[in-house]
């Protein structure tokens, strides 16, 4: 089993980068491919890693997509590998080490991260197998200004709270459909419920197991939560990610949306929406099912992995890059754009929904090596509850049996 510890702190008393160490890429002529997500902090963490040291390669390119969690294991697999480094968060760091595609880091930290601080080396069995540089969770995003002309002066905490709100809002015919969610079959739906389970105190496996216990009062109570709350969300809910609800937010067709916190930043900016969507626009915890209960979130990081099927010195050349990127500079230049793990970070109004989810106790997501094969199972087997098709019981039942023969096959149960 993976076991990892990470400290999740906004300011760290340690000089990430030296000027001398940021202009160090490492073997030069080399090619640095990365793989990775597609928001705002990503970019930056590898565009300016491509600004320091795409002089010194021969070749830097960098593919930000939605669908790098889909891709990346095939990517990575063949010899020599399509790309030299995965950004990752705590779930695809599992997908690519339970596959064998990821070095670990221990040789290159000493190399060239002497000034990067011990709390972001994600380790696992005395091997450093990523360096984290950004926190995120889901929460809480309303606009108070539709909540109040509904009748409602505070910001649900419960989801009771929120299905009330979003029931309130719909009945005076302000929105037909105020909640947003990323609830887009796969993985989207996936992690939904996970949120909502965790709030219930669900837990995914017996202890110490592979055994999964999803199918449980906690799993169907999460299920039926699930279900109110897409009531008030637009027909086309199941096509949504991160990219379609942070448009339908800033084009002021929501009232509350339960989205991620690293898109924080790109609501409340001056860009792509209206003054009246962005003063109005409050950052908050992930709603308890319980007032001052467990919130309705997971925590994770994102960091950046190396491949192991690339050349060592294409390996070194990638690691020294994306190192060089993790210094005060780059977060001044973007400080808004993440909860970074890094000096010099200054948390503002886009970090407030992260913070407040974590100090209500949020838990993070399990890096477990087989969590992947019990979410995809959540993913494609919720849908028809979903939409009506099909009883909670025996959606549960049916995520159950697809982890189960995945499991199994994967030689983690009998």
């Amino acid at each position: 089993m993976f076991l990892k510890k990470l400290i999740l702190t906004s300011a760290v008393a340690t000089l990430i980068c030296s000027a001398a160490f940021a202009k160090d890429c490492g073997p030069s002529g080399q090619s640095i491919r990365i793989l990775a997500s597609d928001f705002p902090a990503i970019h930056a963490v590898a565009g300016t890693a491509e600004e320091n040291c795409a002089a010194s390669a021969s070749e830097f390119t960098r593919n930000h997509t939605t669908e790098a969690r889909q891709i990346m294991n095939a990517a990575l697999t063949p010899n020599p590998a399509e790309y030299t480094s995965v950004i990752v968060a705590n779930s695809t760091l599992t997908q690519l080490m339970n596959d064998g595609l990821v070095r670990p880091l221990n040789d290159l930290v000493e190399k060239y991260g002497a000034d990067l601080p011990k709390n972001l080396m994600i380790t696992i069995d005395d091997n450093i197998m990523a360096v984290a540089f950004m926190a995120n969770s889901q929460h809480l995003f309303s606009r108070k200004d539709i909540l109040e002309k509904a009748g409602i002066n505070s910001i649900p905490g419960t989801y009771s709270e929120m299905i009330a709100a979003a029931q309130a809002i719909r009945k005076a015919g302000i929105m037909e459909y105020p909640i947003v969610m990323n609830m887009k079959t796969g993985w989207n739906v996936g992690e939904s419920f996970n949120l909502v389970f965790l709030a219930h105190g669900g837990e995914f496996f017996k202890p110490g197991t592979a055994e999964p216990t999803v199918n449980s009062a906690a799993g169907i109570a999460a299920l039926n939560t699930l279900k109110a709350l897409v009531e008030y969300a637009h027909p086309d809910h199941l096509t949504q990610a991160s990219n379609e609800t942070q448009a339908i937010w800033e084009a002021g067709d929501a009232a509350l949306g339960i989205m991620w916190g690293s898109r924080g930043s790109v609501i409340l900016d001056d860009e792509g929406s209206s003054e009246q969507v962005t003063s109005n626009t409050v950052l908050s915890s992930a709603p308890s099912v319980k007032p001052g209960g467990i919130p309705g979130a997971t925590l994770w990081w994102d960091g950046f992995t190396i491949s192991k099927n690339v050349s060592d010195a294409e390996a070194e050349a990638t690691f020294a890059a994306l190192a060089s990127s993790l210094n005060s500079d780059m977060v001044a230049a973007n400080n808004d754009d993440a909860i970074w793990l890094l000096e010099g970070f200054k948390p503002g109004a886009a970090a407030e929904g992260v913070s407040a989810t974590a100090k209500g106790g949020a838990v993070p997501y399990p890096m477990l090596p087989q969590i992947g094969l019990l979410h995809n199972a959540l993913g494609s087997e919720l849908s028809e509850f979903l939409k009506g098709n099909e009883s909670a019981e025996k959606a549960l039942a049916d995520v159950e049996a697809a982890y189960v023969t995945a499991a199994k096959e994967k030689g983690f149960l009998q």
